[in-house]
């Protein structure tokens, strides 16, 4: 997928650990780590909201685009 998935990075910037992370947005371990991996197919608005708030960022600094060549793994 062409959408990259920079929540480790941020949350690194902001020494954050998945767990705090899931208590101040209240979205479980799974499903964050599924964010987090980038095996997600989609995020609601109000999810993301939630993540830049708790993170103090942006979307964009959360998320990217980039072609099949570019993505992690």
């Amino acid at each position: 997928m062409p959408i990259i998935v920079n929540l480790d990075v941020m949350m690194a910037k902001r020494k954050m650990s998945l767990n705090e992370l899931s208590e101040k947005v209240d979205i479980t371990l799974a499903n964050l780590s599924i964010l987090k991996t980038g095996k997600a197919k989609a995020i609601r608005f109000s999810t993301l909201e939630s993540i830049c708030k708790a993170l103090d960022c942006q979307p964009g600094d959360l998320l990217e685009y980039g072609t099949e060549n570019t993505e992690r793994t």
